[in-house]
């Protein structure tokens, strides 16, 4: 199908349709971010194109003629299915875009993930990312109702029933703020006293949480918590206030230790506080694409890491 002579330019027609609308010429001008004379030329191109007055133009400002109102009248279906389509093609250009939906435990969403999101980036520039944050169980339970295709959790093993590869071991240590007194005492801790210790702990589901609990249950069963928080940040805070100890990622306590903010308290030999970071996806879709790719990449970046020397 040919557009017949004459057929209007739509960008012209919806100029006029603001003048109609705002009431002169000069506020549509504005609307459509032109020059008034500009304005003018493109309505004057428009008449000319359609041999018709549409505009009587007088030194208090324009007004549409009764042919003009009539063009915008019929041209109004014509420019809301202009809008319809041009809303289409959008939605088609994001359907196009690869995107990746991931759930990370919050240590590694703020602390690993921006790293290996970079480097994905330098292979997927027109990926589309989406990451939700939760904790460990919550992200295993977004990943075994396939409400994601990607996990990452902590923890001391790995979820059942689900596929998982094994990034990186993680540091856990003890800290404790200033104030309190193992940050002065030169004998190590024994398991027993830090699980009869009442300690600053995560929120149930929490990785962090399950794998100290499981680690000093084998000396007895763990005191009573001193405050259970949400938050990576609100542990610390209230650590360095004296209030407890707490067991955290050393990714996350390293810069507090090198100011002095916060002391790691040493512990005997017989006890050592890790758990491993992990990639974890349903067992019948396997990461593949960009999520493959991000898995791998994150295992190189997390190698790569703990083979430097960790700075004193």
């Amino acid at each position: 199908m040919a557009l017949p002579p004459g057929t209007p330019d739509l960008e012209a027609l919806d100029l006029l349709a603001s003048v109609a609308e705002l009431g002169s010429l000069g506020a549509a001008a504005r609307r459509h971010g032109i020059s008034q004379p500009a304005a003018s030329m493109r309505i004057s191109a428009l008449e000319g194109r359609l041999h018709l007055r549409l505009l009587d133009r007088g030194p208090t400002g324009s007004a549409l003629t009764d042919a003009g109102q009539t063009v915008v009248e019929l041209g109004r279906p014509v420019l809301a299915a202009a809008l319809a389509l041009t809303a289409g093609i959008a939605a088609l250009h994001r359907a196009e875009r690869p995107s990746l939906h991931i759930v990370a435990s919050k240590t590694i969403a703020d602390h690993r993930i921006p790293h290996w999101l970079t480097a994905l980036r330098k292979i997927h520039p027109q990926l589309a990312i989406e990451l939700d944050v939760a904790n460990s169980r919550q992200v295993t339970a977004a990943v075994r109702d396939r409400e994601t295709e990607l996990g990452f959790v902590e923890g001391p093993h790995p979820p059942t029933g689900l596929g998982s590869r094994v990034l990186v071991a993680d540091e856990l240590v003890v800290v404790v703020g200033p104030t309190h007194p193992w940050a002065t005492r030169r004998r190590p801790v024994t398991p027993r006293e830090l699980a009869d210790t009442p300690l600053l702990w995560r929120e149930k589901g929490s990785g962090t949480r399950d794998t100290v609990w499981e680690a000093l249950e084998i000396h007895g069963t763990p005191a009573p918590p001193a405050a259970e928080l949400g938050s990576a940040a609100a542990i610390l805070a209230t650590t360095r206030s004296g209030a407890a100890p707490a067991v955290v990622s050393r990714l996350i306590v390293a810069h507090e230790l090198r100011a002095g903010t916060l002391h790691e308290v040493h512990l005997s030999d017989s006890l050592t506080l890790t758990r491993k970071f992990r990639a974890i996806w349903h067992r019948r879709t396997p990461p593949s694409g960009p999520a493959a790719d991000l898995v791998e990449l994150a295992a190189r970046i997390e190698a790569a890491r703990t083979s430097r020397p960790r700075p004193h």
